[in-house]
C-alpha cells in the first residue's frame, strides 16, 4: 500500500462511518471513544454479557481489549468473540500485558483460536500470546518488532489474519508478508490509551479493508496524526488532544508523509 491507496481507504471509512463496539479498559474508554469519532466511525461501549454478544451481530467491527480485565469480562469478551466469529462480524484483539498474568494470558489463549481479523499489540504481548516468553514489562515491550516477527507469523497461521507489532518501526505480518510504517513520535508513549485507541482505529479499518491492509491504514492514519499533532503540542496534555484533532483533519497531502 501506499499513501494514495491509505487516503482511499480513509475517505471509504469516513463515508460508511462503521459502528465500533468496543470492550476495552477502563483506563481508555474515552479517548477511544472520541478517537473513533475523530476518525469517522461510530464508537459503542457495548461491554456487558447480555448485551454485548447480540451487538457484536449488529456492529460492523468489534475490538477486544483486555486491559482492566476481571473474570466477569474475560467470560465476555469471549463470548462476544465467537458471537462475532458466527455473525461474519471482524474483530480485533489488543492483547494488554499478556505474558505472566494469570487471567488475561488465559483469557487471550481462549480467543486466539476463536480467529480475530488483527491482533494489535507490542512486541512482548505478540511473542507471549504465541506461547513463548515475551518478556514484556506490565503495557511496556522489552522487545524490538523485529524479535516478534516468527510468533507473529506462527499466530497469522493460526487465525488466517494479520497481525501488526507496534515499536518504534511498526511491523504489519501475514503468513505471507511483511509491511513497516516507520511514522509516529516517541510522546505517543507519555499519553495513557494512544496505542489502545490504535486497536479500535484497526477495527474501524477491518470493516472496509482486508486484515493486513486494515492493519497498515490504521497505523499509518495514527502515527501520521501524532506527527502532525507533535508539532502543535507542548507536552502530553496538549498532544492527547491536538491528535485527535489531526485525525479529525487529516488530509490526503499530510498522508504524504508516509514512510513505508
Amino acid at each position: 500500500m501506499n499513501n494514495t491507496d491509505v487516503s482511499d481507504l480513509l475517505a471509504e471509512l469516513r463515508t460508511r462511518g462503521p459502528l465500533v463496539q468496543c470492550i476495552t479498559n477502563s483506563v481508555v474508554t474515552g479517548f477511544t471513544a472520541n478517537a473513533l469519532l475523530a476518525l469517522g466511525a461510530a464508537p459503542a461501549m457495548v461491554d456487558n454479557l447480555e448485551e454485548a454478544t447480540v451487538f457484536a451481530g449488529i456492529a460492523d467491527a468489534v475490538l477486544i481489549n483486555v486491559g482492566t480485565i476481571n473474570p466477569a469480562a474475560g467470560e465476555t469478551m469471549v463470548a462476544t468473540a465467537r458471537a462475532a466469529g458466527a455473525a461474519g462480524t471482524p474483530w480485533v484483539l489488543d492483547p494488554v500485558a499478556v505474558g505472566g498474568l494469570p487471567l488475561r494470558d488465559r483469557v487471550s489463549a481462549q480467543l486466539v483460536p476463536l480467529r480475530p481479523t488483527v491482533i494489535r499489540g507490542n512486541a512482548s504481548e505478540v511473542i507471549s500470546l504465541a506461547g513463548l516468553d515475551g518478556g514484556g514489562r506490565g503495557v511496556d515491550s522489552t522487545a524490538g518488532p523485529e524479535t516478534a516477527l516468527e510468533p507473529a507469523r506462527s499466530l497469522c497461521g493460526r487465525t488466517g489474519g494479520a497481525v501488526a507489532v507496534s515499536g518504534p518501526v511498526d511491523h504489519i505480518i501475514t503468513a505471507d508478508e511483511v509491511r513497516t510504517v516507520s511514522n509516529g513520535t516517541d510522546m505517543m508513549t507519555k499519553v495513557t490509551g494512544v496505542g489502545c485507541a490504535l486497536g479500535a482505529i484497526t477495527a474501524a479499518f477491518t470493516a472496509c479493508a482486508s486484515p493486513a491492509d486494515a492493519a497498515f491504514a490504521a497505523t499509518a492514519v495514527w502515527t501520521i496524526a501524532a506527527e502532525v499533532a507533535m508539532a502543535r503540542a507542548s507536552g502530553p496534555g496538549t498532544f492527547a488532544v491536538e491528535i485527535l484533532d489531526a485525525l479529525h483533519d487529516l488530509s490526503p497531502e499530510q498522508l504524504e508523509r508516509l514512510r513505508a
